[in-house]
């Protein structure tokens, strides 16, 4: 009798865990189930339209100083199927990838449909079948089958079922998975930006700093990057990696909080201060507001000037001390009130999800339930954005498929 592999989501991860398990043995009945009629739609607006594939980062060690959770699990999978093997993956398959400055890599077509179409090509090469528009809103185990049941009340059976869901905002969308004996880490956003309701820098929208440092206060979170001002906040790397590994704390401050800025991180604010002597003699006659020293966007420039009661006239040798005191200051450590937050574009990613400590780690498998696996943004495992939650979703589901596709379970009634 013929075994049947069910994978519950059509996003990335259930696509590869599908196909890489149909073609490790054309003996399984692969089967997608998918709750919306689209397919791979995170993949499909990812990057932009371009799809940020994974990340240019070879050594395991570093690739995973990415992950704020999960990090320990993913170091070991991805001895299994690391970024190289993704690139490889894709290479046999006709698709060149490239990498951009910032190690971010995408095919060359610039093209997400070029990654869709892939998969559905393998789908259709595998006779990998796909249901859309059906949701699975519960399943259990009995006689070494899995019965699933349907929104609309449809049954359908498998030998082997994935959980390819993705990441669930509310803990209760976790109760189907909790019901059969796992359990879950608490789901809280992550890549979100910064909201500062009616702040004055919000009239810089669309200006970009290459490096700030951002920190937040009281407590030892901060980090370093590229920063946006946007008409609701902040946003750029910066704050979207920050976001990531301080998810857990700013839900607890509910998303009420106090940053600081430091514009210049080749600066401290008291080794500024110790050259600002240099920089008033150098520039003395020059006037502050048309004289920038420190390579900052004119706009954002003009803008700390003014916010420490600067004006247009005053020449750099004129600075009073309190002004040259509070420029230093805004320069260096300037706060901000964070009130809330809002998603980045499309890459909706939450933390949370299966505890890790359930799933084997060399197969995917659940440990409470045989011939039951977990692949992709359904684990509590997370990234920050730059490709590194699309390597945890091929790296988890190669691993899966490859447990699925060569499982003694396959030849014991065959």
């Amino acid at each position: 009798m013929q075994k049947t592999l069910i994978v519950i989501g059509g996003g990335a991860a259930g696509f590869f865990c599908a196909i890489n398990a149909a073609k490790l043995n054309p003996t399984l009945r692969v089967i997608i189930i998918e709750k919306t009629n689209k397919l791979l739609s995170k993949l499909k607006i990812s990057g932009g339209g371009r799809c940020n594939v994974t990340h240019h980062c070879l050594d395991i060690g570093e690739l995973i100083k990415n992950y704020p959770r999960g990090y320990n699990f993913l170091k070991k999978a991805l001895h299994w199927f690391s970024v190289k093997d993704t690139i490889a993956w894709f290479e046999q398959r006709g698709i060149a990838l490239k990498t951009e400055k910032d190690g971010r890599m995408f095919p060359v077509s610039n093209n997400s449909q070029t990654i869709i179409d892939c998969f559905l090509q393998e789908a259709h090469k595998y006779n990998v079948e796909i249901i859309t528009s059906c949701e699975i809103i519960a399943f259990q185990k009995e006689n070494n089958l899995f019965h699933l049941t349907t929104h609309s009340n449809q049954h359908f059976k498998c030998n082997f079922l994935c959980i390819a869901t993705g990441g669930y905002a509310k803990s209760l969308q976790f109760q189907w998975l909790e019901k059969i004996g796992h359990s879950i880490e608490k789901p809280l956003p992550s890549l979100f930006t910064f909201n500062m309701p009616q702040h004055t820098i919000t009239q810089l929208m669309g200006v970009s700093v290459d490096e700030v440092q951002i920190k937040i206060t009281h407590s030892k979170l901060q980090t370093k990057g590229a920063l946006l001002i946007t008409h609701w906040g902040i946003s750029g790397p910066a704050v979207l990696k920050l976001s990531a590994f301080a998810a857990k704390e700013l839900a607890n401050k509910n998303y009420n909080y106090t940053i600081v800025i430091n514009w210049l991180t080749q600066y401290t604010e008291q080794t500024l201060r110790d050259e600002w002597l240099h920089f008033r003699q150098q520039f003395a006659s020059s006037k502050i507001f048309s004289k920038n020293p420190f390579a900052l966007p004119n706009r954002l420039w003009q803008y700390l000037l003014q916010q420490s009661n600067i004006n247009e006239e005053i020449r750099w040798a004129d600075v009073s001390s309190s002004q040259q005191n509070k420029l230093i200051k805004n320069l260096t450590a300037m706060e901000f009130e964070i009130k809330g937050k809002t998603t980045f574009k499309e890459e909706f990613v939450t933390c949370g999800g299966i505890k890790l400590n359930e799933v084997d780690v060399n197969t995917m498998q659940s440990k409470i339930i045989p011939q039951l696996f977990f692949v992709g943004e359904v684990l509590d495992i997370d990234g920050i954005t730059g490709g590194f939650n699309f390597q945890n979703a091929w790296t988890t589901a190669f691993i899966a498929a490859n447990a699925i596709g060569k499982s003694e379970a396959l030849s014991l009634s065959s």
